[in-house]
């Protein structure tokens, strides 16, 4: 009699791949644990002994999701150019794509979730968070330095870019009429044109 032979289970980053890519080809409400089991050959009870919950496998996606993100933006902030072409880069990768743009859908969804979360994923999330604040601190601060941007607080007017930023994304991922992508990117070309861009 041979023993069974067991399918060894996806590498962790796999399925993570592919909650995204469901995400992005059916939508939020299709990923559930039993449908992304069917998607990578395992059962949801496996999905469940790896990641706990629903809630801790969105969270873990969003960080891989997020990881690929950062990457992407240190290879737009690390370019030549002026600190404005860099912002501008910046600025294009946090705003969604559109309508049910998969990253913005998980985002939202993770956040809503976290009203009930524990200090580990609250602190994880505000890592998220950390990281694209930072970056925007460091372009900011390069800007003034350069005499391209005007005197601001670089901290202060990162935190409140990006709660523009947010606001605005939010309305494009949700599909709030009036509110697209190039409308997005227009307002906030004139805000940073009446508010940070150096007078030449």
């Amino acid at each position: 009699m041979s023993a069974r032979r067991r399918t060894p289970a996806p590498p962790r980053e796999d399925v993570l791949a592919a909650a995204m890519a469901m995400i992005a080809e059916r939508g939020l409400e299709q990923l559930t644990m039993a449908a992304l089991g069917r998607e990578v050959g395992m059962s949801s009870g496996h999905l469940i002994y790896y990641f706990g919950s629903k809630d801790e496998l969105l969270l873990r996606t969003l960080e891989w999701s997020e990881g690929r993100l950062g990457a992407e933006r240190a290879r737009l902030l690390a370019r030549p150019g002026s600190a404005r072409e860099r912002l501008d880069a910046y600025v294009g990768l946090y705003v969604p794509g559109g309508h049910r743009d998969p990253h913005w859908t998980l985002w939202l969804e993770v956040w809503n979730r976290s009203q009930n979360a524990g200090a580990d994923a609250r602190d994880r999330q505000a890592a998220i968070e950390g990281a694209w604040h930072r970056d925007l601190v460091a372009l900011l601060a390069e800007g003034i330095s350069r005499g391209e941007f005007r005197r601001v607080d670089p901290d202060r007017y990162a935190a409140r870019l990006r709660a523009l930023l947010d606001g605005l994304s939010t309305h494009v991922a949700i599909g709030l009429r009036g509110t697209g992508r190039p409308q997005v990117l227009a307002h906030v070309e004139e805000f940073l044109a009446e508010t940070l861009l150096a007078d030449v």
